[in-house]
């Protein structure tokens, strides 16, 4: 379940969904415990991934933390049934699936995804709403890295890094 930052405003009616990796320091993995702490292992090292939602204004909505392994299709779903009364869903390649799209189309949304090489069929795509996600998410993303505790993750806890993320994401909203 992703955390909520805050309550979805209906802004334009369009939710932009990405992720971004951070490098977890060598000192925060070895938390004592069984559960798991968002700390995965790939070929970067040992990684988290940060799964965030804006919305048109560029203002973090929902995040969901994980391990840098985990596929960004896996996470999709439980971040698009946090974002309420969207109209459209714009994601990059990680989050091209079927089973994405029809999660999308089942709501009354329209999904605006690149479409992956690989796909033999061909999906139009909403060029100029897909270049306003470019836009956002190269405002939103490294400015929510730029804060050292974020960039790189020095928590051992998932949940001590999650807060840390959330304090990062309402120091967005103050300008507002």
């Amino acid at each position: 379940m992703p955390a909520r930052c805050f309550d979805f405003r209906a802004g334009f009616g369009v939710g932009f969904i990405d992720g971004s990796y951070v490098k977890a320091h060598q000192h925060s993995a070895g938390a004592i415990g069984k559960s798991p702490q968002a700390i995965g292992k790939s070929r970067a090292g040992r990684t988290s991934k940060i799964n965030l939602a804006i919305d048109a204004y560029g203002l973090p909505i929902a995040f969901n933390i994980t391990g840098g392994e985990v596929n960004d299709c896996t996470e999709a779903p439980g971040i698009i049934e946090s974002l309420p009364g969207t109209q459209f869903f714009i994601m990059d390649k990680g989050y091209e699936s079927e089973r994405i799209r029809d999660m999308i189309e089942a709501r009354g949304s329209k999904a605006v995804i690149r479409v992956n090489e690989i796909r033999n069929e061909k999906i139009r795509l909403l060029t100029g709403t897909y270049i306003n996600k470019d836009t956002w998410s190269k405002m939103r993303l490294p400015t929510l890295s730029g804060s050292e505790g974020v960039a790189t993750r020095y928590d051992k806890l998932g949940r001590n890094y999650e807060s840390t993320v959330a304090i990062a994401c309402s120091y967005l909203w103050l300008p507002m």
